[in-house]
């Protein structure tokens, strides 16, 4: 059974929960109670609040954040327009919550919220061994485009523990 959510955008209020939250779903031991955390390929910190309040002001961006009836954080995404389409990034979900259909519940509001602002496509960026992940946005419509971008290598946000360097594939769905 899929939760009621409501979604909302963040707030300079809402970074510190905000950061809270996307380090819980990225990396540590938190993030293993999931299925999408990355503490396998990547040490460290995912993000921190200087890095959310940037993003948050940049232009034409938001964090959607999603919460239960009863005010909890449990999901969150970053949101930019660029150009016709709308760039979609650090899907983020509370850890011992996830598949219960909360992030296709995100996805769909970033969809819902990119037709509102006239965009015709999304596009988004998956590290290419991340092969559940890519299968899952797959499922939601998302075909790969062939592109790929070099993975960051600020270590402010993760230490590779990966071999080879990481790449991240360029994906898209039409709207």
């Amino acid at each position: 059974m899929l939760a009621t959510l409501t979604f909302s955008p963040a707030t300079d209020a809402d970074i510190p929960a905000l950061n809270h939250l996307v380090n819980r779903a990225y990396r540590g031991e938190a993030a293993e109670q999931g299925w999408t955390t990355e503490s396998h390929l990547l040490a460290g910190q995912r993000t921190d609040e200087a890095d959310l309040r940037e993003q948050l002001h940049a232009a034409g961006a938001m964090f959607l954040l999603a919460r239960t009836a009863e005010q909890e954080l449990v999901g969150s995404v970053y949101l930019q327009q660029q150009g016709p389409e709308l760039y979609l990034g650090m899907l983020s979900v509370e850890p011992t919550r996830q598949a219960r259909g909360l992030g296709r519940q995100l996805v769909m509001a970033a969809e819902a919220h990119a037709r509102r602002q006239g965009c015709t496509g999304i596009r988004i960026t998956v590290i290419s061994v991340r092969h559940e992940l890519l299968a899952w946005y797959e499922r939601l419509g998302f075909r790969r485009t062939g592109a790929t971008v070099d993975f960051p290598t600020d270590t402010r946000f993760g230490i590779p523990r990966h071999p080879e360097p990481l790449v991240l594939l360029v994906l898209r769905k039409e709207l």
